[in-house]
């Protein structure tokens, strides 16, 4: 079985998995520019479970949140960068702006997010986004990790226009 899977066949791995008694940890993004700050905070999230779920946002999702010149990285290829991450251990899309739905289904005992993300936050124009690291109904415990000894997205942009 590869590492990029559908939400069902996930669905079904996690499900073979929590009965094996892994404790699993959940993290999202967009991922289109990765940065040495992303595997880091993915590897500090691999470190909080015995498994690492990595749910990544399609194109439209991306458009949809980013704006209309993003992504700059087509979806599956965003996905198997992040597949190929020793840390990851299954990667999947998801199309809705937030990965509320999916973490409701899976279930996961820990959801991770990185440092730049803030509760609340919200973008003008933007829906706020889910996915909080904090308790939840099902009983997850959030964590934060702080990303910010990595190269900062926004700051690659305009060299790679400059380049």
């Amino acid at each position: 079985m590869g590492k990029i899977l559908s939400r069902e066949a996930l669905g079904e791995a996690v499900d073979r998995l929590h009965r094996g008694g892994s404790k699993i940890a959940f993290t999202n993004g967009c991922f289109d520019i990765l940065h040495v700050g992303h595997v880091q905070y993915l590897e500090a999230a691999r470190r909080e479970a015995d498994v690492l779920i990595v749910a990544v946002n399609s194109d439209a999702s991306v458009r949809a949140i980013k704006g209309e010149k993003r992504p700059l990285v087509p979806e599956g290829e965003r996905a198997a960068v992040v597949a190929g991450l020793a840390a990851v251990d299954f990667v999947t899309l998801f199309s809705e702006q937030t990965p509320l739905d999916l973490i409701q289904s899976l279930r996961p005992d820990v959801i991770v997010k990185g440092g730049d993300w803030k509760e609340g936050r919200r973008r003008p124009g933007r829906r706020p986004r889910l996915g909080r690291p904090r308790h939840d109904h099902s009983g997850n415990r959030g964590r934060l990790h702080d990303e910010s000894r990595g190269e900062d997205p926004r700051n690659v942009r305009p060299a790679m226009r400059n380049a």
